[in-house]
């Protein structure tokens, strides 16, 4: 199994005739995701990758039928109106790729999936990938890639920052570790599908047996995450880094919403916070394949 996406998700892509959407559709497709459409408003009737275009999400849904996921290729200030059109059209999964979403922007968006009973993945995201099945983004950059980089397996992958997205689930294959799901939540303050989010789904995946994070300054995601730890909500094992040991209070380390307020969100509390809960602490990327494979045994 995966968490969000499977080779029979029905997915869309909305501003495939943008140069990021035709390069990701073609990602998406070589890969084996089920793509069955694309929006971009007055491009009706075009093709991409042999994918149809249409110029609304409604009018797609009424030519493909239902659809399940959309990926979100538009400029930050389109972002708002193609993520309320697509949850008003009934699509329950949203990936928000781009970043420098204003945050009111966000908050909207939030408010609308939430009444419709639908997620949201990012923004500012590199999207999800579950190997074998489907990629929603542009997680691996080409398909080849991504199927040689991306074993499938039992670990899941949650991280606050494309690139360690990416390094992780790299290093955990190449140690003969394959991979559930692969999820980047997003690198700004405001996100939808937060770490504790994404864990909860891993614990009800019977496929995951356990969790690598990458977590960071800022925010209180991996806080919330020894939340659940403690309440009993989540009880596989937990292997995570956290980044910007060196960041001073007031300093923005790598992403929009990796900054310290005084002590909240500092590295040294959610070390402490983690490990108080049995999280398995490592002081280097390159050491999560040995932590996971003793834990795996």
């Amino acid at each position: 199994m995966s968490i969000l996406v499977n080779g029979q998700t029905r997915v869309i892509i909305q501003g495939i005739t943008g140069r990021e959407g035709v390069a990701r559709a073609q990602l998406m497709k070589d890969y084996g995701t089920n793509l069955v459409a694309g929006v971009t408003p007055g491009r009706g009737g075009q093709e991409v990758y042999g994918v149809p275009v249409y110029d609304s999400v409604e009018e797609a849904w009424e030519k493909q039928g239902a659809l399940d996921a959309s990926v979100i290729f538009v400029p930050a200030a389109l972002v708002k109106n193609a993520a309320l059109e697509a949850i008003a059209a009934g699509i329950k999964l949203l990936v928000i790729v781009p970043d420098r979403v204003p945050i009111y922007d966000v908050l909207e968006i939030a408010r609308a999936a939430k009444d419709a009973g639908a997620h949201f993945v990012g923004p500012n995201t590199l999207g999800l990938l579950s190997p074998g099945k489907a990629v929603l983004g542009m997680i691996g950059g080409r398909a080849l890639r991504a199927r040689e980089w991306f074993l499938e397996g039992p670990v899941g992958v949650t991280s606050r920052s494309g690139g360690m997205t990416s390094a992780i689930s790299y290093y955990l294959s190449k140690a003969g570790i394959g991979l559930s799901t692969i999820v980047h939540v997003g690198g700004d303050p405001i996100v939808g599908l937060a770490h504790p989010e994404i864990v909860e789904r891993f614990e009800n995946d019977p496929q995951t047996r356990l969790v690598a994070m990458f977590g960071e300054i800022g925010t209180t995601q991996e806080e919330r995450v020894a939340d659940l730890i403690e309440a009993g909500k989540f009880t596989k094992p937990l292997v995570a880094y956290i980044g910007g040991k060196a960041a001073k209070s007031g300093t923005r380390f790598s992403h929009a919403g990796a900054i310290v307020e005084g002590t909240r969100g500092s590295y040294e509390t959610k070390v402490a916070r983690l490990r108080q809960v049995g999280v398995h602490i490592v002081d280097a990327i390159a050491d999560i394949p040995q932590k996971a494979k003793e834990l795996l045994g």
